[in-house]
């Protein structure tokens, strides 16, 4: 039924000549069905002329519907001329008001409908029963102006319903240009996030160099081994913190062609402790556990891993406190990497967690949100029962479907 549908909407001509032609044929079996006569001039041949004109308006309606209706009006006014009686073929009239109704110019519809209205009383007019009264004539006038309304209305109806979808339509591609336009959004998004992590990279390791630096002046006199820890320090903090930000900008300059010799490899969860020995050294008090048997894991859960923990340690030296201590769980899972931050601080903002960070902060829980998103992960944060700040994560080994 579905085949025989869209046949039929992909081929509208042949449907319409298809119907022409089952017309042409009852025409034809009307004309040579003997029946009395009028005394007006109708011969065969001109009977037989105005129906194929009549079946062609049907055949071609919808390729040249206002064509048609003209040529119809000209049939009209000729039957009415040369005094041709009503014919099966007329039925034309009704299917050309309707297609004009629906598919045609304004003017076209407007014509159509105005001298539908007019066909029943001129018709009724010039071949009026005399042994009829006034009354009767008129109401077999407005019988037969009916059919002509009710065929402009349902081709009026048609048009405002088609016209309806077409809304529908348009405001359909509307949506899909807008979700085309937030998925560049996104990517701008995207790569704003890289450029806060790059944010988030550079303030963990400088402030991790700033405190050694200030350590490593203080004892400089009195210690010089300990002056002399904390610039080797200072000096492999930078680095890293280099390594970062080239790899980051790297990724933001997509544009460019980059050499792959020209990136760093990518932080891993093997680096969680040498990140937490640094902040221990910058004067944070960190607890660092392992649980489970180590594995490799995929390249994309390893670095959120570390990125969590990266962010959780730096939101505790910003909101924690002086006197804040901090520690780090990772649990391996059959399925799973698991992930517990906490601390005994002061405790976070609430809008850090709760509406997604605000000016000046909380880029980085959202930059902690985003990449658990990718990996198909959970992430909880939020404060902790007796103060200061928790951050669980479960990381699964497999991507989401």
């Amino acid at each position: 039924m579905q085949r025989l549908y869209a046949f039929i909407r992909s081929h509208p001509t042949g449907v319409d000549c298809f119907w022409a032609l089952v017309l042409f044929g009852i025409s034809l079996v009307s004309l040579t069905t003997p029946q009395p006569r009028s005394e007006g001039t109708d011969t065969t041949a001109l009977l037989l002329g105005f129906t194929v004109l009549l079946c062609f308006v049907i055949a071609l309606r919808q390729r040249m519907p206002e064509k048609m209706l003209v040529l119809a009006l000209a049939l009209g006014a000729g039957q009415l001329v040369l005094d041709v009686s009503t014919l099966p073929a007329d039925f034309a009239f009704l299917v050309i008001i309707y297609t004009v109704a629906a598919t045609g110019a304004r003017w076209a519809s407007r014509t159509a409908l105005a001298v539908g209205l007019c066909a029943a009383p001129l018709a009724q007019l010039r071949w009026a029963d005399g042994g009829l009264g006034i009354g009767a004539n008129i109401a077999i006038t407005v019988f037969q102006a009916v059919p002509f309304a009710l065929a402009w209305v349902l081709g009026d109806s048609v048009r405002t319903r088609r016209a309806y979808f077409a809304q529908l339509e348009e405001r359909a591609a509307r949506l899909e240009k807008e979700r085309e336009a937030q998925s560049k959004v996104a990517v701008a998004a995207e790569r704003a996030r890289i450029a806060r992590e790059l944010h988030d990279v550079v303030a963990h390791n400088v402030s991790v160099m700033v405190v050694q630096a200030d350590g490593a002046a203080y004892v400089l006199d009195t210690a010089p081994d300990q002056a002399k820890k904390a610039l080797e320090t200072i000096s492999s903090t930078g680095r890293q913190a280099l390594a970062e930000m080239r790899r980051l900008l790297g990724v933001l300059r997509t544009g460019e062609h980059q050499e792959a010799g020209e990136y760093v490899p990518q932080p891993d969860v093997q680096q969680i402790e040498d990140l937490v020995e640094q902040c221990r050294s910058s004067g944070l008090p960190v607890d660092f556990k392992v649980e489970g048997t180590p594995r490799e894991l995929p390249s994309g859960v390893e670095l959120t891993a570390y990125r969590i923990v990266q962010e959780a340690l730096t939101n505790t030296r910003k909101h924690g406190g002086p006197n804040a201590g901090a520690s780090v769980r990772l649990v391996y899972f059959d399925d799973g990497l698991g992930l517990l931050i906490e601390d005994d601080g002061k405790g976070a903002p609430h809008e850090l967690y709760e509406e997604g960070g605000f000016d000046g902060q909380g880029h980085g829980m959202i930059g902690m949100r985003e990449r658990v998103g990718m990996v198909g992960g959970t992430l909880d944060a939020g404060p902790r029962p007796g103060g200061g700040f928790r951050i669980s994560a479960l990381l699964p080994l497999k991507p989401a479907p």
